[in-house]
Formats: structure tokens, C-alpha cells, sequence
């Protein structure tokens, strides 16, 4: 029982290290990358840097001011796991804005390239670790999650939607040239969440169709150390059963793979996808001996 409450600690622990290490990384993005080149951020934050520009009110400020009545509808329509860790990441970043305004004025590039480009794989890695341990920071997620939960629209579609018209009003203010910069970093961004989301250990999935499967899957739990699955599959026009080798291996495993396929079957039909979010022995869980 205590070892079970020692685990639960050290993941809530965990989850909030990654929540405040992305609002640092989003506050840096924020204040040394997008301020000093009228850059926009994706989100609400984006909407708080325009109110600063119209009313001078400090971004910190606005971002708690607006996330007031979005946590009270959470409040009531949301989980309570959801609504604890948005205040936390509210008020986190909005912590780290403020704490970190001084770099607005340092000016740490002079180029408006390398400013969407430094900010927005920033801004991508603080949103990836903090979406990878289901944390938020509030504004529009709070909007686009309450609307996925009623009216299941997609997360992402709500969040395109307000990314838009934050673009419009951003180009009406700052002008064109501004606003296609922050279309860059926006892109940037959400590349390097996605990226990030889903790591850099890529995964193949192979699809194999051979009358030599059994020679082939052998070989590759032999070879490169890879489980298989023999599925049933029948041939449309035939009507013949050939059996299909199934195997997920990693993207540097993937040559040696391919030669076993061709030198034992050249004539073998073989599919080569990517594959996501792969879970399970070998891949998230240790491997673990055959008794």
C-alpha cells in the first residue's frame, strides 16, 4: 500500500516537473522570440499579446483575468483531475511570463527568421510536455475540450478555428508581413509538438503476403529480434488463403527487414507504414522471460 502511494506521488510529481518546465519553455518562446518582433503565440496567450499591444495590460494579467470564467464553466462541466491541473498550468505560465518579461529587451536575435524559428520549436517542445502528461494551461484547450466533450468536434478543429481568427485580428494590427511570420511559427510549432508528441524512436509496420511466411517470420524473431503475427488473409481474385507475416519493428531496423524479405522470397507483396503510438512489450514495456 505505501509503495502504491510512493508511485502515485512520484507521477503526480512528475507531471507537474513537465507542466512547469513547458511553461518556462512557452514563457521564454514568448518573451525573448515573439514580443520582440510582433510575433503572435497559438492560444489564448496569442489573444493576451494583442491586448498588450491595445491596453498595455501585462500579459500574465489577462491570461488569469480571461481564464476565470473558462474555469468556472470547466468547473462544472469538466473532470476534477482537468480543472486541478488547469489552474495549475494557468498560473504557472502566466508565473513564468512575468518572471521572464526582461527578455523582451534583450533582443537574443536580430533576425525575424530565426525568431519564428527559436520560438516556435520552444513554444512546440513547452506544449509537447506538457500535453504528453495530459496537463493544460487553459484558454482555448478549456474551449475546445468542453466542445469535444458535447458537441464532439475535435480538439484540434476548435483550436485551428481560433488560431484563425486570431491571425485575422493579428493582421489587422500589426499588417501582413507580421502576420505571415506568425503563420511560420505557428506551423513550427505545431511540427515540433507533434514531433516531440510522438518521439524520435519511429516505428515501421510491415505487412508481409509470402508462401515462404514461415521462413520469413522465423528469420525475423531470430534476426532482428522481433516478435510476429501470422495473420489469415485470402486473395480477392483467387480466393487463395495466403498467410500474412505482421511484425512492427523500429525505422533503423527496417533495412535488415526488407533484406531478409526479398533474399528468402524475392517475390514476396510487402506493405511498409508508419506507426504510432506503439505499446507494449518491446516497445513501452520491458522484455520479459518466457518461464
Amino acid at each position: 500500500m505505501v509503495q502504491m502511494e510512493d508511485l502515485k506521488l512520484k507521477k503526480y510529481l512528475y507531471r507537474y516537473a513537465m507542466v512547469t518546465l513547458g511553461c518556462v519553455l512557452l514563457a521564454i518562446a514568448i518573451n525573448g522570440f515573439f514580443l520582440p518582433f510582433n510575433l503572435l503565440s497559438g492560444g489564448l496567450s496569442g489573444y493576451c499579446i494583442l491586448l498588450l499591444y491595445l491596453l498595455e495590460l501585462p500579459i500574465s494579467v489577462t491570461n488569469l483575468l480571461l481564464n476565470v470564467p473558462l474555469f468556472i464553466i470547466a468547473y462544472k462541466l469538466m473532470s476534477r483531475d482537468y480543472f486541478i491541473s488547469g489552474i495549475f498550468g494557468t498560473m504557472m505560465v502566466s508565473v513564468c511570463i512575468q518572471y521572464f518579461s526582461f527578455l523582451s529587451t534583450m533582443s537574443l536575435v536580430r533576425d525575424s527568421i530565426l525568431a519564428c524559428l527559436a520560438g516556435g520549436v520552444l513554444f512546440g517542445i513547452g506544449c509537447a510536455l506538457i500535453f504528453k502528461v495530459d496537463g493544460n494551461t487553459g484558454g482555448v484547450d478549456i474551449i475546445a475540450a468542453i466542445i469535444q466533450k458535447h458537441y464532439s468536434i475535435s480538439i484540434g478543429t476548435t483550436e485551428f478555428i481560433g488560431n484563425l481568427v486570431l491571425l485575422a485580428l493579428g493582421g489587422l494590427y500589426y499588417g501582413l508581413e507580421p502576420t505571415l511570420y506568425t503563420l511560420l511559427t505557428f506551423f513550427i510549432s505545431f511540427k515540433i509538438t507533434n514531433i516531440f508528441m510522438d518521439g524520435f524512436d519511429y516505428k515501421k509496420s510491415f505487412i508481409i503476403i509470402s508462401s515462404e511466411y514461415q521462413a520469413i517470420g522465423q528469420a525475423i524473431l531470430t534476426s532482428v529480434d522481433r516478435g510476429v503475427t501470422y495473420l489469415q488473409a485470402e486473395g480477392g481474385f483467387t480466393h487463395e488463403q495466403r498467410p500474412a507475416v505482421f511484425v512492427v519493428a523500429k525505422l533503423t531496423q527496417m533495412a535488415k527487414i526488407k533484406t531478409i524479405v526479398t533474399d528468402i522470397d524475392p517475390h514476396a507483396f510487402m506493405i511498409i507504414q508508419d506507426a504510432s503510438d506503439v505499446l507494449g512489450r518491446g516497445f513501452t514495456l520491458k522484455a520479459q522471460k518466457l518461464e
